[in-house]
């Protein structure tokens, strides 16, 4: 593998056909996703008049939706806002809720067009998923900004229910142990027993329907699942690893999250 070392330090290599972009900090990936995130939007907007983006909610993503909002070249009101799962049965108010934690950080920061909540406490939660299904038929997405899982799930697809090709575009999943246990070392919740075991989630095919994926990844907890991720063979034991076989997604990593990576043969870019 050929690594390419920029004159700001910035690592960036191909796997495949995913693009990967290691930085010292993770202040400095949150920026730098951003910024390019925000020029995508800017050129699909140059060519319609109005884009669809899925966000996904979690800590990971704290840095680069921070830089993004504070982007005064995004024209937020031609943007209709999804997220890409939710919990099932929290309280409607509960800050774990990953409707609720955009809300606070996002949604209600810019001026969207729309914004479309997944409803964790809906009565017919098979209803819930048709209706948002139906939702992301009618507003075709252009960027997906997402992240990795320790056990190497995009979106609430663990292993064990990950399917590449998912006749479903939204479904309830059971959530692996792994995935419970995640939510609790992040502090996001108390015990285990808080955790849900259910959540509703966009399926991989309707997130890889995307144009565009945007994929940030920090901190060392998420390591072993960037390396699986890279490394591994394409398959649902670890979701992720289908990244490796979009056009257009990008993978940016901080110093602690590609750790177990190898930088050694690498040409400088002044």
């Amino acid at each position: 593998m050929s690594y390419t070392v920029t004159n700001t330090g910035v690592i960036t290599f191909t796997q495949e056909m995913l693009e990967v972009k290691i930085f010292q900090t993770r202040e400095e990936m949150g920026k730098e996703a951003a910024i390019d995130v925000s020029e995508t939007i800017q050129q699909l907007l140059g060519g319609k008049d109005e884009i669809n983006m899925i966000f996904a909610a979690a800590p990971s993503q704290s840095d680069f939706i921070k830089e993004l909002i504070a982007d005064r070249r995004i024209s937020w009101e031609k943007i209709n806002a999804f997220h890409m799962d939710e919990y099932i049965g929290l309280e409607k108010d509960a800050p774990q809720g990953f409707g609720n934690f955009l809300r606070k950080r996002i949604f209600e920061k810019v001026p969207f067009k729309s914004v479309h909540y997944i409803n964790g406490q809906a009565e017919d939660i098979s209803a819930e998923c048709m209706r948002y299904a139906g939702l992301l038929e009618r507003y075709p997405v252009d960027i997906v900004c997402l992240g990795i899982g320790e056990n190497g799930h995009i979106a609430f697809n663990d292993p064990s229910v990950a399917d590449f090709n998912d006749p479903s575009a939204v479904k309830v999943v059971e959530l692996e142990m792994a995935c419970r246990q995640q939510q609790v070392n992040e502090k996001l919740f108390s015990g285990i027993d808080r955790v849900p075991t259910h959540a509703i989630t966009v399926t991989i095919p309707a997130l890889l329907r995307a144009k565009y994926m945007f994929c940030m990844v920090p901190a060392g907890n998420k390591a072993k699942a960037v390396y699986h991720t890279l490394n591994k063979d394409i398959t649902e034991e670890c979701p992720a690893t289908i990244l490796r076989t979009k056009k257009g997604a990008v993978l940016y990593l901080d110093k602690e999250s590609s750790s177990l990576l190898e930088k050694k043969n690498h040409t400088e870019v002044k």
